[in-house]
């Protein structure tokens, strides 16, 4: 049988290559102002975005150093060197202390803007737990216990942000409002979430929000979520809602896509295209139980196979895990996991599923995996170990299936992040 790991790594390094920093952020990048140009950066990216838009602004504009300052506060392990925009590394997916101070600072820098100075926000997925800043009368290990809550609950990323943005003095526009005194205020980011909603990347710190308190409530409710008093008590403060359209803080403020899930994936594609595979697109947008779309894309596989044709099926998107077992794992690894367990007697397929940040769930670590491949030697290997993938699912414990069959997707931080990248190679 031919090794297909080297091609499905290719497709899969194709696509995080199409969303890095230094190949889509510069030709975004919006002409120095008058005064200073005042660089405030989060997520998985922010350090790398950083570094791009410095060797511009310093490199190929010549702007005098001293009109170039900022914040990049990414996740542990993410950081790249600057010359003049400080890196701090925070907690991800838990906000810690390195967050809540970076987000302090954030504010303040964004406060200071005068009427001569460019506000450029750089964002990138992860930015909600990086910058961490509770609303008045909500602690920090409150807020901390709202995020594990919500991490465990199975919300997509998208009713998660809608709580987290009610319960944040920076998230939700606010930080927009923090810097309206700037000439003007420029988001650039890079999508993470499905349908590129701008209010969802990073919570939208400087777009409008049109969800609401009663939204955020309605959510608390409907997951069961776990939360203090005084998380309960914030949720129904009138003073905790976000800005909504319309709100002055917009005044001079832009938004631009600089990346997109999709693009990412249509570079995946062209890979497997190259290699001759008929194309399943699923796009780029997918959400769900990452068991349950295993078993639908298992469908997929099955069907190509009968008709017999070399086919890959390639999906985006951003699917989801109801924690129910004590192990370790991300939604990727629980996919794949689910895959080897339904195709364990199918000959001549094989899939990579992984998120492009270089993370999959995780404890935080750099050195997380990004996700999990499966081939034949994964089913030789389960057999001879007499590993049971269904007992690993029930304990949700993939990382450690993958771990005794040596298949886990080890890639290290990629400093970008635009979703998750699957692909199923039927042969």
């Amino acid at each position: 049988m031919t090794d297909r790991r080297p091609l499905l790594r290719a497709i899969f390094d194709a696509a995080v290559a199409a969303a890095h920093p230094d190949v889509v952020l510069s030709a975004h990048l919006p002409p120095a102002p008058k005064g200073r140009v005042i660089c405030l950066a989060a997520g998985k990216g922010a350090a790398a975005m950083a570094a791009s838009a410095e060797r511009h602004y310093l490199d190929t504009l010549a702007l005098d150093p001293e009109r170039l300052t900022g914040i990049a506060t990414t996740r542990h392990g993410h950081g790249v060197p600057t010359r003049r925009i400080r890196v701090v590394e925070a907690g991800h997916p838990v906000p810690d202390e390195a967050g809540l101070k970076a987000a302090d600072d954030t504010l303040r820098l964004a406060a200071e803007a005068t009427a001569d100075d460019l506000l450029l926000v750089l964002l990138s997925g992860g930015g909600s737990a990086n910058w961490i800043a509770p609303v008045d009368g909500v602690s920090f290990a409150q807020k901390q216990q709202v995020n594990r809550a919500l991490l465990r609950s199975g919300a997509p990323i998208g009713e998660m942000n809608i709580v987290r943005k009610h319960l944040s003095r920076i998230k939700g526009g606010r930080l927009a409002r923090a810097g309206h005194r700037a000439a003007e205020i420029v988001t650039l980011a890079i999508s993470d979430v499905p349908h590129d909603d701008p209010s969802a990347i990073a919570s939208g710190p400087t777009v409008p929000d049109p969800t609401t308190l009663a939204d955020a409530r309605a959510l608390v409710a409907k997951y069961n979520l776990a939360v203090d008093d005084a998380v309960r008590r914030a949720l129904d403060d009138p003073k905790n809602e976000s800005c909504k359209p319309g709100d002055s803080a917009f005044a001079r403020a832009r938004f631009e896509l600089i990346a997109r899930p999709k693009a990412s994936l249509d570079a995946a594609i062209r890979i497997a295209q190259e290699a001759g595979y008929t194309i399943i697109g699923l796009g780029a947008d997918l959400e769900g139980e990452a068991r349950e779309v295993a078993a639908a894309h298992v469908q997929l596989a099955l069907k190509a196979r009968s008709e017999g044709k070399r086919t890959a099926i390639l999906s985006g998107g951003e699917l989801t895990v109801t924690v129910r077992g004590n192990g370790r794992g991300g939604p990727n690894q629980e996919y794949a996991l689910a895959l080897a367990d339904l195709l364990k007697e199918i000959p001549d397929v094989s899939a990579l599923a992984g998120d492009t940040d270089g993370a999959d769930g995780g404890a935080g670590s750099a050195s997380d995996p990004a996700g999990a491949v499966i081939d034949q030697t994964t089913f030789a290997k389960m057999n001879s170990l007499g590993l049971d993938p269904r007992a690993y699912l029930d304990n949700n414990d993939a990382t450690a299936f993958f771990v005794a069959t040596g298949d886990l997707l080890l890639t290290g931080p990629t400093l970008t992040n635009v979703n998750d990248v699957r692909v199923i190679l039927v042969d």
